[in-house]
């Protein structure tokens, strides 16, 4: 695990001109009283700007002239509010040098892991301009009388959305939580970590050009105790990514506005390698689990559970894999890991790796910093014998840290993949793909994905994604990630006029026939369903 080159730094930065993260900076909403926050690059540690630092009356002042935009835009048809995500999409792919660097600078990941996180943005636009218009179309259901009643759903908008993202896939998790939220016809203003304000405000940019309309998209920047409760006091719906920790205060405070929230937030994600997978492909497949983005993936796996026949085998490949790996911060291909965000997750690392080594755990590979390639780089690190009850194994780590356990069978794989408060993502491993799905759904996790580590539940996506437990509350993605946004409502017409005894017929006789048809209507509920378990529906 060599360093590929020498840290990456501003200047190195190919297509970003000396000028623009300044530029950038000018689109946030100012800061009444002047203040400005540092902005760093992890690769260097280097200042590389700053940007406002914004308090209570900039976030109430960011929401109104949202609120302002939002009437409007919840009145323009659905198609053209697509349309405008779709536009932005094509806008990403062809600024995409630029948001590269930005990405890079900003997080200090490498350029392999900033491609992935582009692609991603371009991916949910197209899903979403496809399913909006159907998935936000009034629907007709069933009346309570047939024939004299009509029952007809609508979706309104539910007006002002405050997006709180985070530093580790700054591009991504902004827009899978905002773009649905605009094209629903909602305003949004979303709050970018402090740490990585520069990819939101290119992307608010781009927005623009892509015709969304003005105030419609607001950002403010500052640090997070100061800007989430203002928002969340002004808005009318909250989609937060981050720690369970501050999670449950976004909740609590949602909850005491009596607006509704979505919290995607941590994880401590198994995988689970059976005794008749194939060995190597497990072991490639778990490097991609467990070390994309340095391991600051919500999604990566952190417990490893073999089924014993195959652990010898597994473990020998898995760290023959990680070995490969190399380190580097460079604006080119040649690195798969670069550097942890600061100082402070560097430290968190570190601790959880010496708390399980004092606990008794080996280390098999990895278990350093690696100043020499970043100050805040860290090798891919693989462990055995880790105390189950250890910060490392119960504790979501956020770095290239995984424990690797040995299993008695399959049954006690699943027990302990269960074993957590967290159920965010898992993955299983098996050359029986029937086997493995079924061992998937019995991993208590919002996504589970078989021969593969995370890609084929979060690229999927028409499907929800979300987590159980102590991992969070609603889904993004699929249809659920847009009606989130929405406020259903129900229109009832009656063709007759007040439903109600009639005048004309004796009260019992009305009575009893209303109770006959009752049952008929039963009946007929029963057959049909009947007939649908017979074809299959």
């Amino acid at each position: 695990m060599s360093p590929t080159d020498t840290p990456a730094a501003l200047g190195d930065a190919p297509h970003l001109p000396a000028r623009r993260l300044a530029d950038l900076a000018d689109r946030v909403t100012p800061a009444e009283s002047g203040d400005t926050l540092d902005v760093f690059a992890p690769a260097t540690d280097e200042r590389i700007g700053s940007v406002p630092a914004c308090d209570t009356p900039d976030v109430n002042a960011a929401v109104e002239r949202a609120r302002e935009a939002q009437s409007a835009w919840a009145e323009t048809p659905v198609a053209e509010r697509a349309a405008v995500i779709d536009r932005f999409g094509d806008l990403v792919l062809g600024r995409r040098a630029e948001l590269l660097d930005l990405l890079q600078l900003e997080t200090g990941k490498s350029r392999l892991t900033a491609v992935e996180e582009l692609f991603d943005v371009p991916m949910g636009c197209s899903s979403l301009a496809t399913a909006a218009p159907g998935v936000l179309a009034e629907e007709r259901r069933r009346p309570v009388a047939p024939g004299i009643t009509t029952a007809t759903v609508t979706y309104e908008p539910r007006g002002v959305v405050g997006v709180i993202s985070p530093w580790n896939y700054p591009l991504t998790l902004s827009m899978a939580d905002a773009l649905p939220a605009l094209v629903a016809g909602n305003a949004v203003v979303l709050k970018p970590d402090e740490k990585t304000p520069y990819g939101a405000l290119a992307l608010a940019e781009l927005l623009e050009v892509a015709g969304l309309p003005d105030d419609l998209f607001q950002v403010v920047t500052g640090e997070g105790p100061t800007v989430g409760p203002a928002l969340i006091d002004r808005v009318d719906y909250v989609a937060f990514t981050g720690s369970t920790a501050t999670g449950r205060t976004v909740a609590e405070r949602a909850g005491r506005n009596l607006i509704d929230c979505s919290l995607e937030l941590g994880g401590n994600n198994p995988l689970v390698v059976l005794d008749d997978a194939d060995v190597a492909e497990a072991a490639r497949g778990a490097v991609q689990a467990c070390f994309a983005n340095a391991g600051q993936l919500c999604l990566s796996a952190e417990r490893i559970y073999v089924v014993e026949p195959a652990f010898e085998a597994f473990c020998d490949a898995f760290v023959a894999e990680t070995e490969r790996l190399s380190l580097g911060t460079g604006y080119d291909f040649d690195a798969d890991l670069g550097s942890l965000i600061d100082a402070d997750q560097l430290e968190r690392v570190q601790s959880h790796v010496d708390g399980a080594r004092e606990a008794g755990a080996t280390v098999l590979t990895g278990g350093r910093g690696r100043p020499d390639v970043a100050p805040y780089c860290y090798e891919p690190t693989v462990l055995t014998d880790v105390d189950p009850d250890s910060t490392l194994a119960c504790e979501e780590t956020f770095g290239p840290v995984v424990a690797v356990t040995p299993v008695r069978d399959v049954d006690a794989a699943v027990a302990a993949a269960n074993d957590s408060p967290y159920g965010l993502n898992a993955s299983v491993w098996t050359a029986d793909r029937e086997r493995g799905a079924k061992i998937a759904r019995e991993i208590d996790c919002g996504t589970v994905n078989v021969n593969d580590g995370f890609l084929a539940t979060w690229g999927a996506t028409d499907a929800p994604m979300g987590g159980f437990g102590d991992s969070g509350l609603g889904r993004r993605h699929g249809r659920e990630g847009i009606e989130r946004y929405v406020e259903s409502r129900t229109v009832g017409v009656s063709r007759v006029g007040p439903l109600a005894f009639p005048d004309r017929i004796p009260t019992d006789w009305f009575v009893r026939g209303a109770f006959a048809a009752t049952k008929l209507g039963r009946r007929a509920s029963r057959a049909v369903r009947r007939l649908r378990k017979r074809l299959g529906r």
